[in-house]
């Protein structure tokens, strides 16, 4: 039996068409391409390319135009080292943190991170200046301190383009309006020490700037313990815990009762409050009708031992040194004066 020849295809070197062929570059066929798919051409045209850098360019600076506009604006969250922010820049509207409220926190800043930035401003002299979120930045430097791990060692923040004092204390309570329960007391104190720092003119003004947008029964209410910080602030341990209803009525109360303060003063000196409920009762007691009147002023001595009291038509003279030597005197002196 013959052996049967091998055959393989004729290289196709022309085009179809009969056109001039080229040996040197041989046409492509099926057999070259077993998947049936020609690979993509390896270069592009110059103006496509052109095009396309160009339309690169342009997105990558739109991108970093976007960028530094929200950096600008304060939309732009960025991560601060703790030791950047200074939390005194403003004097805060919260007096306090509760321990339980911190604990809380603390705990969904350790399980979770911080979710919500603290807004700041850039400082003349260098760092950031706090002017909302207290309360983060200080459970992040406690559990920094606790734990010693970086990951609390910054904190997420918003770099307001705040212009000046007012605005950022506008900032502060528009924040704080939104987030915390604020009392009337913080709120009346905040107003009177911006007011001091000269931020604003008048506590009034200051109540009507930082807040502009509550309503005008809320202004007032804050206004009334504007006047409870003024005569009480320096006597008061637990101010920020007097409820609305008490404030309101120590509020008129010290405004009919010239003596009230003294009332409270006496009373907080002699039963200092160990919290703020006593320190509640204790305010309670000296409003009502029946407080204990102001001990009556000590009568003047004429001579050590002896107090004279003038009345109408009649003197009296009592004390230690009224003794029967001095009226068997008085008596001679009397017979002398009438003779």
């Amino acid at each position: 039996m013959a052996k049967r020849k091998r055959l393989t295809p004729a290289a196709l070197t022309g085009a179809l068409s009969g056109s001039e062929t080229h040996h040197d570059a041989p046409l492509e066929t099926k057999a070259q391409y077993p998947m049936g798919v020609a690979p993509a051409a390896r270069t592009r045209a110059p103006i496509a390319q052109v095009a396309g850098e160009a339309a690169a360019q342009a997105a990558l600076s739109e991108v970093a135009q976007e960028l530094e506009a929200a950096r600008a604006g304060g939309r732009l969250v960025q991560a601060l080292a703790l030791d950047q922010v200074r939390a005194d820049h403003l004097l805060r509207d919260r007096m306090g943190a509760d321990a339980e409220e911190m604990a809380v926190l603390k705990a969904s800043l350790s399980a979770r991170g911080q979710q919500t930035p603290i807004e700041v401003v850039a400082l003349e002299g260098g760092g950031y200046g706090l002017v909302s979120g207290w309360r983060r930045l200080r459970a992040l430097g406690e559990l920094l301190a606790e734990t010693g791990e970086d990951r609390f060692a910054t904190v997420q923040a918003l770099i307001k383009p705040l212009e000046g004092a007012s605005d950022s204390y506008v900032a502060m309570v528009e924040e704080n309006e939104i987030r915390a329960n604020l009392s009337f007391y913080e709120r009346a104190r905040l107003a009177c020490e911006a007011a001091r720092l000269g931020v604003y003119p008048t506590p009034e003004r200051a109540v009507q700037t930082l807040f502009a947008h509550a309503p005008s029964a809320k202004r007032s209410k804050i206004k009334s313990f504007i006047r409870i910080h003024k005569a009480l602030g320096d006597l008061l341990r637990f101010p920020a815990a007097i409820p609305e209803r008490v404030g309101l009525a120590l509020s008129a109360a010290l405004e009919a009762d010239g003596d009230l303060v003294g009332r409270v003063k006496a009373a907080t000196r002699k039963s200092p409050p160990a919290d703020a409920a006593a320190e509640r009762k204790l305010i309670e007691q000296a409003m009502r009708p029946d407080a204990p009147a102001k001990p009556a002023p000590a009568k003047p001595e004429l001579i050590p031992g002896v107090t004279v009291e003038a009345g109408r038509n009649r003197v009296l003279l009592s004390g230690a040194g009224v003794t029967p030597a001095l009226q068997d005197a008085l008596h001679e002196w009397l017979r002398a004066r009438a003779e």
